[in-house]
């Protein structure tokens, strides 16, 4: 009897190892990421929390198109970088009707024009008026980054577009956010090139320039996109996902919490931060 007992319970044990292989198969989840600051930081941040549920978690790194492609053809379950409804309308018309939308997660997403809050001037319209309070080597300056960017390409129409006679500085992101925070210290008046997400709005006090003549665009909304059966295979994960919301403070926050654990080590800074953050972790994860 107990011989056929143990042969039973390996037969059952044997039936058993195909299902409990899909189920383990089941709880891997692949992450489309773009080499984006705020994206890196999103994609740690959940790697963080669904491993903590139990998921086995893979990021994949790509452009955004090819990304977006992998989520509809279900090659990958998610991405969490969609600029809505001007930056990213092309690449997400091509997916649309083969994925979800989730969000938005980030309301509020733009480029501009920024000074220092100590800066007493709101619009792009005051900065010519004001230009002798933004001198560098002799000429009124914009602090501008990596020359052929995007954003550079908008700052060089602003100049048309407002008659504004400043140069306008290329350099890096690096280097304009020293010249910014240089200026900080010294209460120095400073007008730079700038984009939200970004870490520098959780630790400096900053506003954008209002931009009457729209040069900029209007605010884009970041959204995720997963594959169309996540809801269906993963119903907690994509609830989670829809109660997920982020802002400049918390987003900044968790940009700098990877800063300073190193840049080569984002998922131990996405951890550090939720450690410190559960109040808000948990209202995601109800």
């Amino acid at each position: 009897m107990t011989t056929l007992f143990r042969r039973a319970l390996l037969a059952l044990c044997l039936l058993a190892m195909p299902v409990a292989a899909s189920l383990a198969a089941d709880r891997t989840i692949s992450i489309g990421v773009n080499n984006w600051a705020e994206n890196i930081a999103v994609a740690n941040l959940w790697k963080v929390l669904l491993t903590q549920k139990g998921y086995t978690v893979n990021l994949q790194s790509g452009d955004k198109a090819i990304i977006y492609s992998g989520v509809a053809q279900r090659k990958l379950d998610l991405t969490f970088e969609v600029w809505l409804p001007s930056a990213d309308a092309a690449p997400y018309d091509s997916v649309k009707t083969r994925v979800e939308k989730i969000g938005p997660w980030f309301d509020k997403a733009q480029l501009g024009l920024a000074v220092p809050d100590y800066v007493k001037i709101d619009s792009v319209e005051q900065l010519n008026a004001s230009s002798g309070q933004f001198l560098h080597d002799g000429k009124p300056t914009i602090f501008g980054i990596e020359p052929g960017s995007g954003l550079m390409k908008l700052t060089a129409k602003a100049k048309v577009d407002y008659a504004l006679d400043y140069a306008v500085l290329p350099s890096s992101e690096a280097a304009m956010l020293l010249a910014l925070q240089r200026a900080g210290k010294r209460q120095e008046p400073i007008v730079v090139t700038l984009w939200n997400p970004h870490w520098v709005w959780a630790k400096e006090k900053l506003h954008y320039l209002k931009d009457p003549k729209g040069t900029f665009g209007t605010p884009d909304a970041i959204y995720a996109i997963a594959a169309s059966n996540l809801s269906a295979t993963w119903p907690d994960v994509s609830r989670w996902l829809h109660q997920w919301k982020m802002d400049d403070q918390t987003l900044g926050d968790l940009m700098n919490e990877i800063r300073s654990a190193g840049d080569t080590q984002p998922e131990k800074g996405a951890a550090q931060w939720v450690a410190k953050n559960q109040g808000v972790v948990g209202q995601w994860l109800k």
